[in-house]
C-alpha cells in the first residue's frame, strides 16, 4: 500500500525569497500527485502539545515575531505555519505516513537555538520531536538529513524512551554531532563521500541499535544530501530507494517528516525513490 502523504497548501505562504522558500515543496508535491501518492490535510498543533517540547516563554517569543536570527526570519504569521507543520508531522504519526511540510524542525531546541548554536537553521518547532512525544511510545527516530539535528538531539539526550540516530555531513552547520553522546548516536560523513560509504555507514548505525525495545520509528527525512545540495554527501536517487529498503527491515510501524533539501525536482524524485524502497520491503 502507498504511503500517504500528509501536506496543506498553506505551508507555500511564507518566505517566497529564501533557500528554504516554497517552491522546494511545491515541485515535490507536484512529481508526487503525478505518482499517484494520495494526500491528506493536516490540522495545527495545540498548545499543549508544543509545550510537551518547547518552553513557553519560546512559544510566546515565536507567537510575538521577537525571535529571529540570520537564517530563521520573523515572518508574519509564523507561528502559525509552525505549528500547521508540527500538525503534519502528528497526523503522520497516526498513519505511518509522510509528512510533506515546511518549516522543518530538528534544529529547534526546547528554548530556540540548541548546543551552542546562535541559528535555528530554518526551524521554528522540532515538528518530529512534539510527534515522537505526543505518541509517547518507545520511538527510534533516524535522521537522515545531512545537517546534524541538534534540536532534536538536545530535547531527547537522556531520555530513555528514545534513541536517536544521525548521519549527516561534516564540517557543516550547525558544527555538532562529531560524537555519540549517550542515547544519541551520531556519524560524520565527508562531504560527497558518495553512496556505497553512506549506505555501509547506515548498516554500521542500524546495527547497533536494539530493535526489539521500541515499538516505533520516525525519520526526518531530509534530501539535501543528495548530489550537489546544501549538504551533499554525493547521494542520488537509487541511494534513497536503498535507504528506505533498511528503514522497512527495521520492522516497526514508521513515519517521516520532511527536513531539508532544496532543489524541489530531486526532493520529489528523492522521496518516491525513497519511498518505493521503503514499501516495496515491507
Amino acid at each position: 500500500m502507498k504511503t500517504k502523504v500528509v501536506y496543506s497548501e498553506k505551508c507555500l505562504g511564507y518566505g517566497t525569497w529564501h533557500i528554504e522558500g516554497p517552491q522546494r515543496v511545491k515541485v515535490a508535491r507536484d512529481i508526487l500527485q503525478a505518482k499517484g501518492y494520495e494526500f491528506v490535510d493536516p490540522t495545527p498543533a495545540d498548545d499543549w502539545a508544543l509545550l510537551g517540547v518547547h518552553d513557553a516563554d519560546y512559544l510566546f517569543n515565536v507567537k510575538k515575531g521577537l525571535v529571529e536570527d540570520s537564517d530563521t526570519p520573523a515572518y508574519d504569521k509564523i507561528f502559525d505555519y509552525a505549528r500547521l507543520s508540527v500538525g503534519g508531522a502528528i497526523l503522520a504519526s497516526k498513519i505511518n505516513g509522510f509528512s510533506l511540510m515546511r518549516p522543518p524542525g530538528h534544529h529547534a531546541g526546547k528554548s530556540g537555538a540548541a548546543l551552542g548554536v546562535y541559528t535555528r537553521g530554518f526551524c521554528y518547532l522540532n515538528n518530529i520531536a512534539i510527534a515522537v512525544k505526543e505518541s509517547a511510545k518507545h520511538t527510534l527516530i533516524l535522521d537522515i538529513d545531512g545537517h546534524h539535528g541538534n534540536g532534536t538531539q538536545e530535547i531527547f539526550l537522556g531520555d530513555p524512551k528514545v534513541t536517536y540516530v544521525s548521519l549527516h555531513q561534516s564540517p557543516n552547520y550547525p558544527g555538532t554531532g562529531d560524537i555519540t553522546e549517550g542515547n544519541c548516536i551520531n556519524y560524520s560523513l565527508t562531504k560527497d563521500v558518495g553512496g556505497k560509504r553512506y549506505l555501509e555507514t547506515l548498516d554500521k548505525a542500524l546495527g547497533k541499535v536494539d530493535c526489539g525495545k521500541f515499538e516505533s520509528v520516525a525519520v526526518s527525512a531530509g534530501f539535501d544530501t543528495h548530489q550537489g545540495d546544501l549538504a551533499s554527501l554525493g547521494l542520488i536517487e537509487q541511494d534513497y530507494f536503498e535507504i528506505g529498503k533498511r528503514v522497512a527491515l527495521l520492522k516497526k510501524p514508521t513515519f517521516f517528516v520532511l527536513e531539508g533539501g532544496y532543489v524541489g525536482e530531486k526532493v520529489g524524485l528523492d522521496i518516491d525513490s525513497f519511498l518505493r524502497g521503503y514499501e516495496n520491503s515491507i
